[in-house]
């Protein structure tokens, strides 16, 4: 089941528009990261989420996609996500050096738990923090630390083991991501 549905949480950068996602969806699934584990059980973390046409595409302006494919211009036209949650650090909580793993912990259970569902995402940290921090209209204490898009994904994406080279591509309508090989991930203690 967990192998299943990792592998299907692919980073998808094209969405079917018309299916959209409810606010007590995206809270169900926020809601489960109550659950994880957070450094020091500090929890600092927030979300802001966003699924109104007009303020997905005002946070879309601000983010960079596929990074490896500069050519493509994702996500295309007519294929934007639906939804953003956006990962906010509250720092009158934690400053702490670990928020970054809280951080991953968070996003990739809303992501599994959207892939549970039917539904794909794509997470973003390249993005003007200010800039967010600005359009949501937070406090200073409220740092967006990674976007979230999600929706319907209308993408063929296949995974591969690495050859030459770990980054994704594209190839006949299809989206391949290379991934180490197990020989290639496991290290042997030295005697």
């Amino acid at each position: 089941m967990i192998e299943t549905i990792l592998k299907k949480n692919r980073s998808t950068r094209g969405f079917d528009e018309t299916q959209k996602i409810d606010a007590e969806t995206l809270k169900k699934w926020i809601s489960y990261t109550r659950y994880c584990g957070s450094a020091a059980n500090r929890q600092p973390l927030k979300y802001c989420i966003l699924n109104e046409k007009n303020d997905v595409e005002g946070l879309l302006a601000l983010t960079k996609w596929a990074a490896a494919l500069p050519k493509e211009h994702l996500p295309k036209p007519h294929q934007h996500p639906v939804a953003f949650v956006v990962i906010l650090q509250d720092t009158s909580i934690s400053n702490g050096q670990f928020v970054m793993v809280d951080v991953g912990i968070a996003a990739q259970t809303i992501l599994l738990s959207a892939v549970e569902e039917g539904y794909a995402g794509c997470m973003l940290g390249a993005f003007d923090s200010k800039k967010v921090q600005s359009y949501l209209n937070l406090k200073a204490n409220l740092v967006p630390r990674l976007v979230i898009a999600l929706g319907k994904g209308i993408e063929n994406i296949q995974l591969v083991d690495c050859t030459d080279s770990n980054n994704y591509y594209r190839q006949d309508g299809v989206h391949y991501v290379p991934k180490r090989t197990m020989d290639e991930l496991l290290i042997e203690k030295e005697k």
